[in-house]
């Protein structure tokens, strides 16, 4: 005897069978959910792709960033420049490549590094040890949030770029590393150690308001009475249910650091040439003046909008994810 199958109907579409498949398993069911949501499913293909653009680099850009061409500076868009030169005749296309991988490192080293790990560990600390530990983890983080997060990028970037730049040229000198200094990889640790302080706190604030809640549930009330330790209650029982949160925090975030990396860049401290930043190439038309700039921006406004476009897309694309993925994976906040 044959089991019953349920029947498809011969017209069915591609949404009706769409709508008959069954998820498996909670992030199953959000790339379910995700799927349905066209302007999200837009932003998770342009993510992948300046990601992919940023970590290609090498590969995608057609010349050299810093190789100038002064036979042949602010050119219109050809076939050899894509998005024409600037003022020193650098291929702007190559340059805004090389910049999207800037801030795809950037975004990507703060939010491993801060949101995740700093805001996890000091997240369930605070909400599941409370007492004095929650307490000096909190107000640290209260201190922190009063400063503007410009401000207190601007502060830390200037404090700590010189000690950095030391210590790298003590490397290049008493060890055969060299290189150390002009490879930019200075930069990436100077504006690392900077974003930081302003990234961890509202994982932080997320994760310890979900283990408070859970602190106190029966499973975990049962775990403790049996003598399970608090690292297995944490690893166990709080960390799987706090990963929601976590992952709503660092859709955010990623977008809040890509837009604080063009701002420090845009105002000099940043990534320093001739490594090119979007942030960078914005600020290097923005600071001409008089009729240099009235000329540039009205003759070639490529090179101003070429950056302009792709940052928008990158922030613009993960505040659009990171909504859609709190309506799903937060029923609550709809």
């Amino acid at each position: 005897m044959q089991e019953s199958r349920p029947a498809i109907p011969d017209q069915a579409t591609s949404s009706d069978l769409l709508a008959m498949e069954a998820p498996d398993g909670f992030f199953h069911h959000a790339w379910f959910e995700l799927r349905k949501r066209k302007l999200a499913l837009f932003a998770v293909c342009a993510l992948i792709l300046l990601y992919s653009i940023g970590i290609l680099a090498p590969v995608v850009a057609t010349h050299d960033y810093s190789e100038t061409n002064l036979a042949k500076p602010q050119a219109a868009p050809d076939a050899e420049n894509w998005l024409g030169t600037d003022r020193l005749g650098r291929d702007i296309f190559s340059r805004v490549v090389w910049g999207i991988q800037t801030t795809v490192i950037l975004t990507l080293v703060t939010t491993l590094t801060a949101s995740v790990v700093l805001g996890l560990i000091f997240g369930m600390a605070a909400g599941y040890l409370r007492g004095i530990a929650d307490i000096l983890i909190s107000r640290i983080g209260e201190v922190i949030a009063v400063i503007p997060d410009v401000l207190l990028l601007l502060i830390i970037v200037a404090t700590v770029r010189p000690r950095i730049k030391e210590f790298g040229y003590w490397i290049e000198d008493n060890t055969f590393i060299s290189g150390v200094v002009s490879s930019g990889v200075i930069d990436y640790i100077v504006l690392g150690i900077a974003f930081l302080p302003i990234s961890w706190f509202g994982s932080m604030r997320l994760i310890r308001g979900q283990t408070l809640a859970i602190r106190t549930a029966p499973y975990v009330d049962a775990a403790r009475s049996m003598g399970v330790g608090t690292p297995t209650i944490l690893l166990r029982h709080i960390l799987p249910n706090v990963i929601t949160p976590l992952v709503v925090s660092v859709s955010f975030g990623m977008g809040a650091v890509a837009l604080g990396e063009v701002i420090i860049s845009f105002f000099g401290v940043g990534v320093q040439p001739p490594r090119p930043s979007l942030g960078v190439m914005i600020g290097d038309v923005t600071a001409r003046t008089g009729s240099a700039a009235v000329e540039t921006l009205r003759s070639h406004p490529e090179q101003l909008l070429s950056p302009i476009v792709v940052v928008w897309l990158m922030i613009f694309c993960w505040n659009i994810l990171g909504d859609a993925l709190n309506d799903i994976l937060n029923p609550r906040a709809r």
